[in-house]
C-alpha cells in the first residue's frame, strides 16, 4: 500500500515539474482537484504555523470596482497568449505583479510583443497553479480608508506553494498580511467564491459552510455559519454574508462564474434558456437575494441577466459543454477584461458591457481558443487574476439619481471619505445632449456625506451627471472613475406626488433590524411627519422633522418585536414602509 510520505513525494515531484519546467508541456493544475489530490486531501496539512490574530479596530473590504494600485497574475506558459493581453490591459492602468521563476523568459516573450516592463515587478517564488483568484489575498483597510492590509484564507488544495503566495505578495509590497490560520479562526475559502461591495455586504455560496463544517476534510475546526459570519467580521468587516445554495453543474461551486457585482447594486448574472443547466437553480438563487435582502441604500437589488453562450455545437454543461460564462470578468480601474468564445456569440456580450458600464475600457479576450483552451480547465478571466486595492483609496459610495420629477430640485447625495478629509466637491452635469459641463458645488452635510441641489432647470430634461472630489492631500477622483467619459443618467418623468414620494423614500435598511434602521429619503424636503405602528395598530414611535431629504435612521426599541409599518406623512401624502424588527 503506498504511503502518505510516498504520495506527498510524488505531489512535490509533478508540483516541481509544473513550476520549474518553462515550456508548452509543463504540467497543468485545473481549477478542481486531480484524481491525485483528492488522494490526498484528508491526509494534507492546510493548517501551519503562519498564524496571526484578527486586525485590531474596524475594517472595511475593498469592492471589486475601487482603485486598483496591483494587477497580480501567476505565469504559466500553456496559457502565455491570454496572460500577455490581460497584462498589457494592466500596466496602463496599473502596477503588474508576476509570479514566475522564470523572469528572463517572460520579459523576453512581453518585451517582443510590444510590452513595456516599466509597471512590472517579478516575483521569483514557487508556485503550483495558474488560479491565483482562489489563493491570493484581498485588501482591507482600517477605518473604511486607513492603513492597507490584505486577508488570506487557507486554500482548499493541497497545493502549498499556492498557499504561500500572498506571503510574496505581502513582502514585494510592504503590506501587512493576516492570516485565518489560528485557533478557530482556522477557515478554508476561496476567492472565487467571494465578491465584496466595499460597504460590508458579500456574496458567497454555501460552499464555505460545507468547507468548514463538522467532518470536513481539510483537518481545520468545525464551525457553525455564525462563526463564519464572525472570522469574516473580525478580518474583513463583512457584517452581512449572503450565501446561496452551491449549483449542480458547476463543480467547483464558485459564484464568479456565474455573478459579478458592478457596483453598491447591480448583479451581473448569467442566463441560461429555460430549464438549462444551471439556470433555475441560479434563479432562484437570485430570488432568494431578492427576497430576503437589499442592496446597501435600502433598495432592491437591480439584476441584469446576460446569456451564458453554449457550444459552438449548441451544448450547455448539462449536455458535455463547458461553464461558459460572460460574468466572470475582470474591473481593474478604467478597464474591464472579459471572457470571450467565439464572435457569433461576444459581439452582443461585449456591447451590453458597454451600455451597463460606460466609458470603460472593454476588453474580450478568448479563452476558448484550441491552443489555449482554459475554459476547459473550469476557469476564465476573473480566475486567474486578482488585485491589490491603493494605499490610499478616495472612497466615493453615491447611488445614483436615475428618475427626477419634471420641475423638481435635484439632490444629489454621497459619502466621501479619505484618510487625509476631504477638501472640496462638486457634480458637473449637462442636459442630454449637450456636449458643456457645468459644476456645482457639493456642502458638507456631517460625517462623511456631501449633497448638492441642482438647479430646478437642470431637470427640465434627461440629465448626464458624476462626482469629483479633492482631498485634503491634493489627491482628486470621480465616480464613476471613468468621468467624464462615463457618467449616470437620470430621466425625467411626470409623477403624481405620491408616485414621486414612493419612489424617492428607499426601503428600509438593513431589513430585517436589531436596533436601528435607516431610509433614505432622497429629494424629499419640506417637513414630514414619521409614525410606527405594530400590526395591531398600537402606535409606538411619533415624530415631525422639519426637513427630511436624506438619510434619516430610527432608533428601534428592544420591546418592538415582528413586523412593524413605518409611514411617512407630508405634502406628497403618505408612504408605508414594512420593516421586520429582530
Amino acid at each position: 500500500m503506498t504511503t502518505f510520505k510516498t504520495k506527498l513525494l510524488v505531489l512535490f515531484f509533478i508540483v516541481s515539474n509544473s513550476i520549474f519546467v518553462f515550456s508548452q508541456q509543463e504540467e497543468i493544475l485545473p481549477k478542481g482537484l486531480t484524481q491525485s489530490e483528492k488522494e490526498l486531501v484528508s491526509q494534507f496539512q492546510f493548517r501551519n504555523s503562519r498564524r496571526t490574530s484578527p486586525p485590531t479596530g474596524p475594517v472595511r473590504t475593498s469592492a471589486e470596482w475601487e482603485e486598483v494600485e496591483y494587477l497580480v497574475v501567476r505565469w504559466t506558459s500553456s496559457f502565455q497568449n491570454i496572460l500577455r493581453q490581460i497584462v498589457e490591459v494592466g500596466v496602463a492602468e496599473c502596477k503588474v505583479l508576476i509570479v514566475t521563476q522564470n523572469q528572463s523568459s517572460v520579459s523576453s516573450y512581453l518585451t517582443s510583443n510590444g510590452i513595456s516592463l516599466t509597471n512590472i515587478t517579478f516575483i521569483n517564488t514557487a508556485s503550483n497553479s495558474i488560479w491565483i483568484r482562489d489563493y491570493a489575498a484581498n485588501t482591507i483597510y482600517s477605518n473604511d480608508v486607513g492603513q492597507r492590509s490584505l486577508v488570506d484564507w487557507i486554500y482548499n488544495r493541497p497545493r502549498p506553494y499556492d498557499d504561500v503566495v500572498p506571503a510574496a505578495h505581502a513582502s514585494t509590497t510592504g503590506i501587512p498580511l493576516y492570516i485565518t490560520d489560528s485557533g478557530t479562526n482556522d477557515m478554508v475559502n476561496t476567492g472565487g467564491n467571494f465578491m465584496s461591495d466595499g460597504l460590508g455586504n458579500a456574496f458567497a455560496s454555501e460552499l464555505v459552510l460545507e468547507e468548514n463544517e463538522a467532518g470536513n476534510p481539510y483537518g481545520v475546526s468545525a464551525k457553525t455559519e455564525l462563526q463564519i459570519d464572525n472570522i469574516m467580521y473580525n478580518y474583513m468587516g463583512i457584517d452581512n454574508y449572503i450565501k446561496m445554495p452551491t449549483l449542480t453543474y458547476d463543480a467547483i461551486h464558485h459564484i464568479d462564474m456565474h455573478m459579478k457585482l458592478l457596483d453598491e447594486e447591480t448583479l451581473l448574472v448569467s442566463k441560461y434558456p429555460n430549464g438549462v443547466a444551471d439556470g433555475p437553480e441560479i434563479e432562484a438563487n437570485i430570488q432568494y437575494v431578492l427576497d430576503n435582502f437589499q442592496s446597501p441604500f435600502g433598495t432592491p437589488y437591480n439584476v441584469k441577466w446576460i446569456d451564458a453562450p453554449p457550444s459552438s455545437s449548441g451544448s450547455y454543461p448539462d449536455t458535455g459543454g463547458y461553464y461558459r460564462t460572460f460574468s466572470n470578468s475582470l474591473i481593474v480601474n478604467k478597464s474591464i477584461i472579459v471572457p470571450t468564445y467565439r464572435a457569433s456569440v461576444d459581439a452582443a456580450a461585449l456591447a451590453y458591457y458597454q451600455e451597463l458600464m460606460p466609458g470603460y475600457n472593454i476588453v474580450g479576450i478568448d479563452v476558448d481558443d484550441s491552443g489555449e483552451n482554459l475554459i476547459s480547465q473550469v476557469g476564465a478571466i476573473h480566475c486567474i487574476t486578482h488585485t491589490i486595492g491603493v494605499s490610499d483609496p478616495l472612497w466615493m459610495v453615491h447611488q445614483p439619481v436615475e428618475q427626477v420629477n419634471s420641475g423638481s430640485i435635484i439632490t444629489i447625495d454621497a459619502m466621501l471619505k479619505h484618510n487625509s478629509g476631504i477638501n472640496s466637491a462638486k457634480v458637473f452635469w449637462r442636459a442630454e445632449g449637450t456636449s458643456t459641463w457645468n459644476e456645482t458645488a457639493m456642502s458638507y452635510v456631517s460625517g462623511d456625506d456631501w449633497t448638492a441641489n441642482l438647479p430646478v432647470a437642470a431637470s427640465a430634461n434627461n440629465m448626464d451627471y458624476y462626482i469629483w472630489a479633492e482631498a485634503t492631500s491634493g489627491k482628486t477622483l470621480t465616480r464613476p472613475i471613468v468621468a467624464p467619459q462615463g457618467y449616470w443618467k437620470t430621466e425625467t418623468q411626470t409623477l403624481s406626488s405620491d408616485e414621486w414620494a414612493n419612489n424617492s423614500i428607499s426601503a428600509p435598511y438593513p431589513n430585517p433590524a436589531i436596533d436601528k434602521v435607516s431610509f433614505n429619503l432622497n429629494n424629499v424636503s419640506g417637513s414630514i411627519n414619521i409614525s410606527i405602528h405594530n400590526l395591531l395598530g398600537q402606535k409606538l414611535y411619533n415624530n415631525r422633522v422639519d426637513n427630511g431629504n436624506g438619510i434619516i435612521t430610527l432608533n428601534l426599541k428592544e420591546d418592538w418585536q415582528g413586523i412593524l409599518l413605518v409611514s411617512f406623512e407630508g405634502d406628497f401624502g403618505r408612504v408605508d414602509k414594512k420593516i421586520i424588527k429582530q
